[in-house]
């Protein structure tokens, strides 16, 4: 999907009513520094609401996807935002200032100041030092505004996990499953221009660049326990925990001759679907061989053998030939849902 066309009036008009409240509401109160330069051409309260505009706060949704069907559920929807397109709606914006024809020359004659300055605000409507590109002395992002991609999801997903992170980086050099740290201050990562839930199951992202690779993964909230769903016949599913040695717990899972992660079937109280049965399970951990866990079974080993990683999808594929520097993501959504879902009916076995 790609934002393209020129912005009517009405378009301008209605954003402008809407980021009015907005702007009102989340500009900086006194004192607070948002690296936004006072001294500029532009007032710095203007700059931030182009700013702000820029990054399409205040846009009616219908305008961004005229129709459901463009969005359907499940799905998520890669796009590149055209840079004329956002001219469009600032210069729209800025007309609404103007009166005669002599306003709208000096208008047009101070609008390549008024780009740039807010080239570099856009980038200051989310300061985050774990996705900031290279500062200057102030420590306001320099060089000149790049491509603007991203992505709309409407998923489940975005309303079972509200605090979804998201990553992009530039180069895709990295394995998908590597531990990544919260504050990820890697010189390939993309800035994250906006990260907005427009309802309760949409959400919007935007980058600062073209990223080869994007990851969308679970909240990191706190340690994790857990079991891997599994699908299995009759459309229904099953579970299994794969095996770790309790002695060398940062060994990562136990794997077979051919590289397999080794795993145990979940066992599940008898009448009670998606209720595990602890007893049953701590001792076929115990008896696996490889995992050295003692008899009785000791909470802490018990904890190792349950302990889950926030679930990680990648999107992206860098063996795609291209003549053009072009992102090309892989994965449907609905693949995506059922990782992260827990299966609604659970078969023990």
């Amino acid at each position: 999907m790609e934002l393209t066309g020129s912005v009517s009036m009405q378009a301008s008009a209605d954003a402008i009513t809407n980021l009015a409240s907005i702007t009102l509401e989340r500009l900086p109160s006194a004192g607070v520094e948002d690296k936004v330069d006072p001294s500029g051409v532009v007032p710095a309260d203007i700059v931030r609401f182009l700013a702000r505009l820029r990054l399409l706060e205040g846009v009616p949704f219908s305008y961004l996807v005229p129709d459901a069907a463009l969005l359907p559920l499940e799905t998520i929807r890669f796009f590149y935002v055209d840079r004329n397109w956002l001219d469009a709606l600032v210069q729209g914006a800025l007309s609404a200032g103007t009166v005669n024809s002599a306003d709208r020359a000096k208008l047009a004659e101070l609008y390549p100041i008024v780009r740039s300055e807010v080239d570099v605000a856009e980038r200051l409507v989310r300061m985050k030092d774990a996705d900031a590109p290279a500062v200057d002395a102030e420590g306001r992002p320099i060089g000149a505004a790049g491509p603007i991609t991203g992505f709309l999801m409407r998923s489940g997903i975005v309303s079972g996990w509200p605090n979804l992170h998201v990553r992009a980086y530039s180069t895709d050099t990295r394995p998908d499953d590597q531990t990544i740290p919260d504050m990820d201050t890697s010189p390939d990562r993309l800035r994250l221009l906006r990260m907005e839930r427009l309802a309760p199951a949409v959400l919007l992202v935007l980058f600062d660049g073209v990223p080869a690779v994007v990851h969308v993964e679970e909240p990191r909230s706190g340690i994790q326990f857990g079991v891997r769903v599994k699908a299995t016949t009759g459309g229904r599913a099953g579970a299994v925990l794969s095996l770790r040695d309790v002695t060398h717990p940062n060994a990562g899972p136990l794997e077979t001759a051919g590289g397999q992660q080794r795993t145990v079937k979940v066992p599940f109280r008898k009448g009670a679907p998606g209720v595990v049965n602890l007893h049953a399970l701590a001792e076929s951990l115990r008896t696996a061989s490889g995992t050295n866990m003692t008899t009785p079974v000791t909470s802490d080993q018990f904890a190792i053998e349950l302990l889950r990683f926030p679930i990680r999808e990648v999107f992206g594929d860098t063996s795609v030939e291209a003549d053009y520097d072009a992102f090309v993501p892989t994965l449907q959504a609905v693949a995506m849902v059922e990782k992260f879902s827990l299966a609604q009916h659970v078969l023990g076995i």
